[in-house]
């Protein structure tokens, strides 16, 4: 059966490669793809931007929009260029993927690279968050539905399962700490935002992409981005008032906090 539009409009975060230009790509192909995709990058514009430009080039409804999630003005700037595109409508998707890996171990680590890696994984998405949330508000008191789904208002956060310190201890990876540790942070905000704004009709939660091979994940990494965001994106489409708040794999399993 053909799946319905999982959303009206959806802005992908990190969206050049990896991850969120899979993401991007399967949404612009599904049967009914959303009215707006909003695929935001650091380098919108420039050279590591090429493939997502190729792409928009071949569907109008890809949206390239310069968004650096730890630079404020760029992050207002996104939204008001969301906002004109919109035309007056919300914004019912936020999908939170922009992200930095780090393999620093304890002998390795330093505090500069911790405080760089929470900016990115922790306060980035945070901020988009804040940013967007009008938007999504009016997404959500629009719908003219009851209760949550991505295709009324969400913010999903893409996490990790290294994050989990749940699994911690029987999980023996590599240490990885300012990842595993923004990654734990990331998941906190995700349930304080599930809490806050479960009320105003806005789902959230985080979602585990698996081990992927992408240039962040190595080659190494045992499955592909493409079987994975078919994963992630049956799985946003059956999010409901139950899954507000959870963090999830791709195939929709419950992980441990």
């Amino acid at each position: 059966m053909a799946m319905a539009t999982l959303a009206r409009s959806v802005l992908v975060t990190g969206s050049n490669r990896g991850i969120g230009l899979e993401l991007v790509r399967q949404l612009a192909a599904s049967p009914q793809p959303p009215q707006h995709i909003f695929a935001t990058c650091r380098d919108a514009t420039g050279p590591r931007g090429k493939t997502l430009q190729e792409l928009a080039a071949r569907h109008p409804n890809i949206k390239l929009i310069q968004l650096d999630t730890v630079d404020l003005p760029s992050i207002r700037g996104a939204v008001q260029a969301v906002e004109t595109h919109l035309e007056g409508q919300g914004l019912n998707l936020l999908i939170n993927n922009a992200g930095v890996g780090s393999q620093a171990t304890l002998q390795s680590v330093d505090a500069q690279e911790m405080l760089a890696t929470f900016a990115v994984n922790v306060v980035g998405p945070l901020q988009v968050a804040k940013e967007f949330l009008p938007l999504l508000e009016k997404a959500a008191k629009d719908a003219g539905t009851e209760g949550l789904s991505c295709s009324r208002a969400a913010i999903i956060n893409v996490s990790s399962k290294v994050g989990s310190i749940g699994l911690c201890l029987g999980v023996l990876e590599a240490p990885m700490y300012p990842y595993r540790a923004s990654k734990a942070a990331q998941n906190m905000v995700t349930r304080c935002l599930a809490a806050e704004l479960r009320d105003k009709g806005i789902l959230c939660a985080a979602i585990h992409p698996g081990w992927v091979k992408t240039d962040m994940g190595t080659e190494q990494a045992p499955m592909t981005v493409e079987r994975s965001m078919q994963g992630i994106l049956e799985v946003l489409g059956i999010l409901s008032q139950e899954t507000c708040g959870a963090f999830l794999d791709w195939e929709g399993n419950h992980l441990p906090w």
